[in-house]
């Protein structure tokens, strides 16, 4: 851990360095680095291959890499009890100067289509990524691996689930708050997988990988909830994990529709209208063990769920 002063928080920041990571998301694991409720730090991270491909020479298929998506930490919040909710306040990300996309016969929904092995090294600078000579990329930085550790087990970081993990949801980004459900005292929060672009659904199975620093702050609820929710200026998204479209898809309403009923003293059957008139349904990723959603509801509607 080193400490320094952030020109855009402007004050003294602990820093948690990339060194220390985890794989897979328990309870098992000890912490790393410690925070108090309130206070402002930094995670470095590294990119979901670990720093391992820094070349188009380095082809995915012949790289050794364990397991992906490293993610910084644990993290022990102090505090913070089992049964709370966790918010984190993302602040800023900074990214590196080199994100990766690989590709490989096999990967993602047209893997079948690919038929050559190669990679594609990119320069991230100036609010740009330079795709190609004729095309740049407007930066768009976001976490696609936070989370803490889930109730029972062990679930692999390249997995989302209700625990938060990779998510790949492109709203958890800087100037928006993540909720995530607490099953053990501490949190012990991780994150990593940082991508300086990634499209909804992250269609072949890859954003623009990239390594980087994420300043964030936390606080508490004492409301319970049953899964991930990113706040944004304008809306609540519930963020719905499963095996299946069909089943994260439901799983994210029925939690909106009991949210309707309590929070706006609905019936059933109006929760379910409400729920049709005003809420979203979208895909952030189709690509990891399991499908995420996630369910929109506009702030119009509950301003203040917390």
């Amino acid at each position: 851990m080193n400490m320094k002063t952030d020109k855009k928080v402007g004050v003294r920041l602990k820093i948690f360095n990339k060194e220390n990571v985890i794989t897979s998301f328990s309870a098992k694991h000890k912490p790393s680095y410690s925070v108090k409720m309130g206070e402002i730090f930094q995670v470095e991270t590294n990119d979901c291959y670990g720093g391992a491909i820094t070349s188009s020479d380095q082809l995915r298929t012949e790289i050794n890499i364990d397991y992906i998506n490293p993610a910084t930490g644990p993290i022990y919040i102090n505090d913070l009890q089992k049964g709370e909710t966790l918010c984190i306040d993302i602040l800023d990300i900074q990214l590196d100067e080199y994100g990766v996309m690989v590709l490989y016969p096999g990967m993602g929904p047209l893997g079948d289509l690919v038929k050559q092995t190669d990679t594609r090294i990119f320069h991230v600078s100036s609010g740009k990524v330079e795709f190609n000579e004729e095309i740049a990329l407007p930066v768009k930085p976001m976490i696609g691996v936070i989370g803490v550790a889930p109730l029972e087990g062990e679930i692999l970081s390249e997995s989302p689930g209700d625990h938060g993990g990779n998510m790949d949801t492109k709203q958890i980004t800087t100037g928006n708050k993540l909720y995530l459900p607490v099953f053990h005292d501490g949190g012990l929060l991780a994150l990593g997988d940082l991508h300086a672009s990634m499209g909804d659904g992250e269609l072949n199975g890859s954003g623009i990988e990239i390594g980087g620093k994420v300043t964030m702050s936390l606080s508490k609820s004492n409301l319970s909830i049953p899964m991930p929710i990113v706040e944004t200026t304008d809306s609540f998204m519930f963020i719905s994990s499963a095996k299946t479209f069909e089943e994260a898809s439901n799983k994210g309403m029925e939690a909106v529709v009991h949210l309707f009923k309590k929070k706006l003293a609905l019936s059933f059957n109006d929760s379910y209208r409400l729920l049709s008139a005003v809420c979203d349904l979208q895909i952030s990723q189709i690509v990891n063990p399991l499908i995420t959603v996630r369910v929109v509801v506009p702030k119009g509607i509950i301003s203040n769920l917390f």
